[in-house]
């Protein structure tokens, strides 16, 4: 039952680091995902506790409740209902009796204290003794799972279940694996490394066409670059692509990147009871579709407004309002866990050609996971400077293998991530301001302590771990500064710049914001949907006024093409 819980729980989990975990360590495999069943479990028995405090109703009402807010194209609504049957009633019971989640969770063994660890527990302890506590609550879960047990065995044999179980499993297949790419293809479809991760296939039926390529004969019979624009001027024979692009240097924009740069996102009303609804639920297909990510709205490849708070501003949209012969000339190279040793395995799913394509300006963008680990030991885990020379020169050498000629590559610093606990610490965690008893100190430590903590040298309360992390980021972001420094490529130019965070926190502040506001607010780890837009402004004009060429000059003709071409087939 625990891998379907896992699915239930999904969307309520901090999964940055999951698919960054080594293949030599099972055993880290599986206590981490034993730690991820933990914190789901606290995570939904605390939201049915809250959805009953809000709505004056009982456990089992508000039980009922969730699972129906769920969307069913996806079958949650009869995983949620298959679950509560098992752990419902326990759920119920225990809850009834004053018991918090941290107790519940460890009396139906989703959670688990290991010999010579500590407890691991995100509310205040309860004020009886905690093996007391356990002992009590086990044997009202005990009992009536055991009940449960009897009335509903073999819960996937039965026939009314057997679908769903198999449903179940090929959506796990499916959706749930982070590793898969599909090679360097583009999509008629949004999700699944569609083209809300890179720009939209006019034409599914013809490899040959694709958004990035120079165009074929001018484009005088077809789209064969997806920008919007093909034919022949009638007036005087030439075509419009040639008319409008020729001379103006069109190229795309290309993100090697982590989870923030794929913008990763849990909505905070999937855990914040109080707002929770159908309607908070109703983009959770999509989200699965897409790891949690939500590319469409982020600040190097965004294109859609957004519809998770902020706004979007991103280099691809100044790009493209800059030259509209670049429309839908945009990959976002990105994945939750990326970092400089595993890029590698991303960028092999870059679709650019030397022979064919357009130039490309590619940001390489790694602000986190070279330091950040959840390893009880983080220091000795994170990248040394020496293997973030090797890993970035042979990242470089790669891509001086497939960019065109004329391309640019800015290699983007790391993160200076004190800045999480300084700002955030003693504020309330969406699932705390109901009732006001948990931070994001308290959430830190409980993930700590579970050891799934995605960045332990950061979230956490030591202040001299903060500093070293801090200290090895800078000597990382070193290493990439020489290297923009040192070497020559024979298709692009190479420069270096810092993360922006400081110059982000700034001009929000300007804004009137707290910097708190500028981090998301389930994970309390990335930087959310304002910062990111706030930080696409910043390089946008930073690389302009150092590099004006990066970029190149407004086209001329971009008003002439609006006029013929309206939206140019839209995203």
């Amino acid at each position: 039952m625990a891998p379907s819980l896992r699915l239930l729980l999904l969307f309520m989990l901090l999964l940055n680091d999951t698919s960054s975990i080594p293949n030599s360590a099972p055993k880290r495999s599986y206590d981490m995902m034993q730690g991820v069943d933990c914190v789901g479990c606290v995570l939904v028995v605390s939201v049915v506790e809250q959805l009953a405090q809000i709505h004056n109703s009982t456990v089992k009402e508000a039980l009922e409740r969730l699972c129906n807010y769920l969307p069913d194209k996806l079958q949650l609504q009869g995983i949620c209902f298959l679950i509560a049957e098992l752990y419902g009633p326990s759920i119920i019971k225990l809850l009834e009796s004053k018991f918090n989640a941290d107790v519940v969770c460890h009396s139906i063994h989703l959670c688990k204290q290991k010999a010579g660890q500590p407890l691991c527990h995100v509310y205040n302890l309860p004020k009886v003794e905690w093996n007391e506590a356990i002992k009590k609550s086990e044997r009202v879960a005990t009992t009536q799972i055991l009940k449960n047990m009897d009335r509903l065995p073999g819960i996937c044999s039965l026939p009314l279940l057997k679908k769903l179980c198999a449903k179940i499993k090929s959506f796990i297949k499916r959706h749930l694996p982070y590793e898969d790419f599909d090679g360097d293809k583009f999509s008629i479809f949004p999700t699944l490394r569609g083209y809300d991760w890179r720009g939209k296939d006019c034409n599914d039926g013809d490899a040959s066409v694709y958004p990035g390529r120079r165009p074929d004969n001018w484009d005088a019979h077809g789209d064969s670059n997806c920008n919007g624009i093909w034919g022949v001027d009638p007036k005087d024979g030439i075509p419009y692509e040639q008319k409008f692009c020729n001379g103006t240097q069109p190229k795309g924009i290309i993100l090697l990147g982590d989870s923030a740069g794929a913008h990763f996102h849990i909505p905070p009303e999937w855990i914040t009871a109080s707002k929770l609804s159908v309607e908070a639920f109703s983009n959770l297909p999509e989200a699965f579709a897409n790891e949690l990510d939500w590319p469409q709205f982020s600040s190097t490849t965004g294109f859609l407004r957004s519809t998770i708070g902020g706004w979007t501003d991103s280099l691809y949209l100044r790009l493209q309002r800059r030259n509209r012969c670049n429309h839908r000339d945009y990959q976002s190279i990105s994945k939750n866990g990326g970092s400089s040793g595993n890029i590698m395995d991303l960028v092999k799913s870059m679709a650019r050609n030397q022979q064919v394509d357009q130039p490309a300006v590619v940001f390489y963008e790694l602000i986190g996971n070279d330091v950040c680990n959840g390893y009880p030991d983080t220091v000795e885990h994170m990248t040394r400077p020496e293997e973030m020379r090797s890993n970035a020169l042979q990242t470089l050498h790669y891509l001086n293998s497939r960019l065109p000629r004329g391309s640019h590559v800015i290699l983007i610093g790391l993160a200076d991530g004190r800045f999480l606990w300084d700002n955030l610490h003693n504020q309330y965690y969406p699932l705390g301001q109901l009732n006001k008893d948990i931070t994001y100190e308290q959430l830190y430590t409980f993930l700590s302590c579970l050891q799934i903590n995605p960045c332990n040298g950061w979230m956490s309360s030591n202040g001299t771990l903060r500093n070293l992390t801090s200290a090895r980021a800078a000597q990382l972001s070193n290493v990439l500064k020489e290297i923009a420094k040192s070497q020559k490529y024979t298709n692009f130019d190479i420069f270096y710049l810092d993360f922006p965070l400081k110059e982000i926190a700034e001009e929000w502040h300007k804004l009137g914001g707290e910097p708190w506001q500028l981090i998301e607010a389930v994970d309390g780890f990335h930087p959310n949907q304002i910062a990111g837009a706030l930080g696409s402004r910043f390089l946008w004009e930073k690389i302009n006024r150092e590099w004006p060429h990066v970029f190149g000059k407004v086209n001329p003709s971009n008003d002439a093409i609006a006029v013929l071409f309206k939206g140019q087939g839209g995203h």
